[in-house]
């Protein structure tokens, strides 16, 4: 296997690391290993990359944090399932950090979420049109309780989206609006400005609901734009950073 050539500037120790770890996932992508599969044992491992025991066990560990290998200690090492979980801590330390600046990084993510989330209208609808719609009005019945009771209801909030995309069938999707609203989830304390009533957070997700069951797809693209009115208000109330001054020379 061809070693990746060393980039301007790295440091010898980082390039070799890189070009252990991106032999070891080229090795998984020639072998056609899924999920689950084992991968070579160690010392195979060694001569195929052409790694020391050192550098080849630290080139695996870095790749398990990433989720592309999964060792059971006791039995060897497996290709890992990609979660997407270091994209969710990611995206969290990056909006996290813009909290405490000018919010670019908030406003953009919620830009991706909701391309992604309206993109999807006509999908979601035609497909609740075919499953039903059930499980999302007992979902929103529940937040109605809540909200009546004068309760946030986080759970249920994801459970709404969870369930939005379930009958697309498409695991990525499912993945995506699971980090997207994970991430939002955890800086929504620290947003500026007001955060939007119990009341207001049901009627958001009513109406969605309320135009999938029309079939409506374009009344769907309305609504949902409209239920990230409350980070967007949020967001538009926040006091603009005021640049330092410059010196005159």
């Amino acid at each position: 296997m061809n070693a990746a050539p060393a980039s301007p500037g790295v440091s010898g120790e980082m390039s070799n690391q890189q070009r252990l770890r991106e032999a070891i996932k080229q090795l998984i992508l020639d072998r056609g290993l899924r999920p689950g599969d084992m991968l070579p044992t160690e010392s195979e491992l060694m001569a195929l990359v052409g790694a020391s025991r050192n550098a080849l066990r630290e080139a695996i560990k870095a790749l398990q944090a990433l989720g592309f290998v999964d060792i059971r200690h006791g039995h060897g090492t497996f290709v890992g399932t990609l979660p997407l979980t270091p994209l969710q801590d990611f995206l969290s330390f990056r909006l996290r950090q813009s909290v405490t600046e000018d919010l670019r990084e908030v406003g953009n993510l919620l830009q991706v979420r909701e391309a992604l989330e309206v993109g999807l209208a006509s999908d979601v609808v035609q497909k609740h049109a075919t499953h039903g719609t059930e499980r999302l009005r007992a979902i929103v019945a529940e937040m109605r309780r809540r909200a009546d009771a004068g309760e946030y209801f986080p759970e249920e909030d994801f459970a709404f989206h969870e369930a939005l995309y379930a009958p697309i069938q498409n695991a990525l999707v499912t993945e995506l609006q699971a980090v997207f609203w994970t991430t939002f989830h955890l800086v929504d304390p620290v947003l500026p400005g007001p955060q939007f009533t119990p009341q207001e957070a049901w009627g958001w997700h009513q109406k969605i609901l309320e135009a999938i069951e029309r079939g409506d797809v374009d009344l769907y693209r309305v609504r949902m734009r409209d239920h990230f009115d409350g980070i967007r208000v949020r967001l538009s109330r926040a006091e603009p950073q005021i640049e330092p001054s410059t010196k005159q020379a």
